[in-house]
């Protein structure tokens, strides 16, 4: 065999879809942790073989029994450089990474980061232990937060991994819970936001039911809509008030959905936009005589949206064991937060 290449000989079952790439999806070894867009872009790439003729069709005809070869290559070396950047790290194995993201930092390198970011950092972190995502070494990113929010982000080191999360995510079945800070209080006794379209109250709780797509004008930016783009769920609970009469709230907000600025927009959306999100907040400002000058100072001064994701919580995808992790609010949410708490 080639240098380079690992054999994976695949026997279909009985009864088997009629098409390759199902037949495959279903009985190819679940420690080769292919999903179907790899094992796509591997029949594509005449890497399947069947008595040593390569099967190039996804719909290629295929019968129980018959002896599939696939030839995976080793995971490629990945262009993006790694970078020995400071990580707070909640928990590594061989299969998996937690780490405690700071604002500031993007997740992935993209023309306007190429450097400096969180995939970066973990190339440099993780190094030989990357067995390969997608046949290339890299950390599987699964999920992202932004980069101006803090706090909790799982990454996957190997292909199994990157499945069993990717599914997790899917089936909406991963914890996701953030602390926030808003402008005023969200209230059922609110007219206004409980006539809102997709607003709902149960026990307290404000759950917003839409959709999101980019803003039609501004294609940095995400909008709720109702006909185009992909559901969004997220629950808010008031956790603090503060001011007389309030005029911040402390929330914690959990996702079925994880869209792009998800709970941002939503926020915005209901009319209580996340203290210093500049994107969505719009010129929002805190009131000094409900919140006294020097807090309502802090409130406006405050120089990323006051979110941070403060619990992660899955089953891990190899081992079945539920882990979740915590993580403690950084400084300068902490110190805002005291300032709104008062003496």
């Amino acid at each position: 065999m080639e240098q380079g290449l690992r054999l994976i000989r695949v026997v279909i079952g009985d009864d088997p879809p009629p098409r390759l790439d199902r037949a495959l999806a279903r009985d190819v070894p679940e420690a080769a942790a292919l999903s179907r867009s790899r094992l796509a872009r591997l029949i594509a790439g005449g890497a399947v073989t069947r008595g040593g003729a390569a099967l190039t069709e996804p719909k290629a005809k295929v019968a129980a029994g018959d002896l599939i070869e696939i030839a995976l290559p080793e995971a490629a070396e990945v262009a993006t450089a790694a970078e020995a950047i400071p990580l707070s790290v909640a928990y590594e194995d061989t299969h998996l990474i937690v780490v405690d993201k700071p604002a500031g930092m993007v997740v992935h390198p993209a023309p306007g980061a190429p450097s400096g970011t969180l995939v970066n950092a973990l190339l440099a972190h993780c190094g030989a232990t990357l067995s390969g995502v997608g046949g290339e070494k890299r950390p599987g990113i699964v999920h992202r937060i932004d980069k101006d929010t803090s706090g909790l982000l799982v990454a996957a080191k190997t292909d199994a991994a990157h499945h069993g999360l990717a599914a997790q995510f899917e089936a909406h079945a991963v914890e996701r819970a953030y602390l926030a800070l808003c402008h005023g209080v969200p209230d059922p006794a609110d007219p206004r936001l409980s006539g809102l379209r997709g607003v709902s109250w149960s026990g307290g709780r404000l759950t917003l039911r839409t959709r999101l797509d980019r803003h039609r004008t501004d294609r940095q930016r995400q909008a709720v809509t109702w006909e185009r783009g992909r559901s969004a769920v997220t629950h808010a609970q008031v956790l603090e008030a503060f001011g007389t009469p309030p005029a911040a709230a402390l929330l914690e907000c959990r996702l079925e959905t994880g869209r792009t600025h998800q709970i941002r927009v939503h926020m915005a959306y209901a009319g209580h936009a996340l203290i210093g999100d500049a994107t969505y907040g719009g010129r929002r400002r805190a009131s000094a005589r409900a919140l006294g000058g020097g807090v309502a100072g802090a409130v406006d001064a405050f120089p990323r949206q006051a979110l941070h994701a403060a619990r992660l919580g899955f089953f891990h995808p190899v081992t079945g064991e539920r882990l979740a992790f915590d993580s403690p609010l950084p400084a300068d949410f902490g110190r805002l937060l005291a300032a709104l708490r008062g003496p």
